[in-house]
């Protein structure tokens, strides 16, 4: 049997972790390892047309499967490509390994052709970032890599010299039992016992929802129920918590609406759940609060604590539910459910005034009908900007479904990327792009990615030919719009163009019909529909003094924005409320 160089070690090391897909883009130091891809019949290249989009799909992937997955660039230009994605990757804890290829070892240091230093340059978006200077560090440095990633749920980065990676590799290498999976956390009895005089000692009591309580449904609603508490959330929370939820007041934070804001200021007792909110101007600063939250690190960076629970929310409220003393009192959550129902009353006619007749559509009407025809088990990938608005307030979740988007990073052009990631976990579930032309247009090379692989993701354009959030941006800070339009193509032409299906839309009265022929198409779909650029959102709660440069305008050219569906459930929880 021919001996193993140090690159085909390197990838049997990442197939036994369990990752399914490199991706990334192929080159001179990469060369070796895109080899060792190619003769290993466990994992598989996927060849992008940019690097930030493997490490944006890499990402996607991770927060979909919740297993290790792996991205690569070559030296200098190639890998350095890679950091936007990861720092995406890295804020949204998701486990992701990044080869970083590098120059020839003999070089480093030199100021040799396209030389950097990927060890150092990745250490901020990283939990993990050294560099392989001799085969016999290859096996042990790339599973401290691994663990790192899946332990800490972030991103590692691994630095290879192609040369290195030619080498031959270790007759034995340590063979380490890798950890693939995450335990669970249980808090200190103190913690415990402290959290459990707290709940019972106070009269009004609010629940706020990050993406922490993942798998905890079940227990934050028997939880909810018994201290009698309304549950807000934040947007990387809502897909987890909001659905099935009889106690739900909707979204805080500069997308919000409802009375999640409310019900977080008028409490005794705000407890905040798996999130690491970062809007501090939004969280009250005269009510005691309490945080459980797995990374100790985000306990009481937002917000001054009463009391800090280091632990999984799941297990926390496992421990609390048999313990504290069930409320009898619900006034404070039934006024939350009306003041909830009451906001979305008054917002919802924003879309639904002749919006068949409106031209250039309204994006709220898109969203809405969006929301009815896809799958209830489709994976929506949300662009930055005001596609993160409409998703918000208009994709319903009901467990099944995913969104993901960069809720914490907050990058431009994430939302192609990601379905190229969620789609490669599963063929033949829906997954739908909902990009902004901004965002699209920065990333467009890798809608080839999608015909390339006959990848049918389903991309729906919001094409108001501008950067509508800069636009509030600067309106709001008492600016003109400068730099912000784009003269766009017809991209639906540029896709079959490209070889996928395109059609697009400029009437209301078409946006169904478009949109349901693209979900039947059996590969990659583009829809591109050209939206009003003066439809923009404000938060239901907000001043100057919030947050800078994001304020009230006098301008009434801003709309609210309506919610779609989710009118529909808190009307269905009022009906709930028991009446004297």
């Amino acid at each position: 049997m021919a001996k193993q160089n140090v690159a085909e070690q390197f990838v049997d090391i990442l197939v036994r972790a369990g990752v399914k897909r490199l991706y990334g883009v192929v080159g001179d130091s990469l060369n070796p390892v895109v080899d060792a891809v190619r003769r290993n019949a466990g994992i598989d290249w996927v060849h992008v047309r940019h690097e930030e989009t493997a490490a944006f799909a890499a990402g996607a992937e991770a927060q979909i499967t919740g297993r290790l997955t792996a991205c690569a660039g070559s030296c200098g230009p190639g890998n350095l490509h890679l950091i936007n994605g990861l720092y995406d990757a890295h804020r949204s804890m998701a486990p992701v390994l990044a080869l970083a290829s590098h120059i020839p070892s003999s070089e480093i240091g030199l100021g040799y052709f396209q030389e950097t230093h990927p060890d150092q340059l990745f250490r901020e978006c990283s939990h993990y970032s050294e560099l392989i200077s001799s085969p016999k560090q290859m096996p042990r440095l790339l599973q401290t890599a691994i663990q790192h990633a899946v332990g800490r749920s972030g991103v590692s980065v691994v630095s290879l010299p192609g040369d290195i990676a030619d080498d031959p590799a270790p007759d034995k290498p340590l063979e380490t039992a890798l950890v693939t999976t995450r335990p669970t956390v249980r808090p200190g009895d103190t913690e415990i016992d402290r959290l459990v005089e707290m709940i019972d000692k106070a009269a009004r009591i609010t629940l706020f929802c990050g993406s922490g309580t993942a798998g905890a449904h079940a227990e934050v609603m028997e939880f909810a129920g018994k201290v009698k508490s309304p549950v807000g959330h934040a947007l990387r929370g809502k897909e987890w918590i909001q659905y099935d939820n009889p106690y739900d007041v909707g979204m805080s934070g500069l997308l919000g609406y409802g009375a999640a804001y409310e019900a977080t200021h008028e409490c005794d007792l705000l407890i905040l759940l798996g999130t690491d909110f970062p809007y501090n101007a939004f969280l009250p600063d005269d009510v005691k609060i309490a945080q459980v939250d797995v990374r100790p690190e985000n306990l009481g960076r937002r917000s001054k604590l009463d009391l800090a629970v280091w632990g999984d929310v799941k297990e926390t409220l496992r421990c609390l539910i048999p313990r504290v003393k069930e409320k009898q009192n619900r006034r404070f959550l039934d006024k939350m459910l009306k003041k909830h129902a009451d906001a979305l009353e008054g917002v919802v006619k924003a879309y639904t005034r002749k919006v068949e007749k409106h031209v250039p559509i309204h994006p709220e009407y898109v969203a809405s009908v969006l929301d009815e025809l896809a799958a209830d088990d489709a994976v929506f990938t949300v662009d930055t900007g005001m596609c993160n608005v409409w998703a918000a307030r208009y994709i319903s979740p009901n467990g099944r479904r995913r969104v993901i988007g960069s809720f914490s990073h907050g990058s431009m052009a994430n939302a192609l990327p990601m379905a190229i990631g969620a789609q490669f976990t599963d063929r033949k579930r829906q997954v739908v792009s909902m990009s902004g032309d901004g965002g699209f247009s920065m990333l467009m090379g890798d809608f080839l990615t999608l015909v390339q692989y006959d990848l049918p993701v389903k991309v729906v354009l919001f094409n108001n030919s501008s950067l509508s959030m800069v636009e509030l941006e600067m309106l709001v800070a008492g600016l003109p719009s400068y730099g912000t339009t784009n003269k766009n193509p017809d991209f639906a032409a540029v896709a079959r163009a490209c070889g996928a299906y395109g059609v697009r839309v400029e009437k209301p009265k078409e946006l169904a019909g478009a949109l349901k022929d693209a979900f039947k198409h059996k590969g990659p779909a583009l829809v591109d529909v050209v939206t009003d650029p003066n439809a923009l959102s404000i938060p239901p709660k907000i001043s100057t003094e919030m947050v800078t440069g994001f304020a009230l305008s006098a301008s009434k050219i801003v709309l609210d924005g309506g919610v779609g569906r989710m009118l529909q459930m808190a009307r269905s929880n009022l009906r709930n409320v028991p009446r004297p």
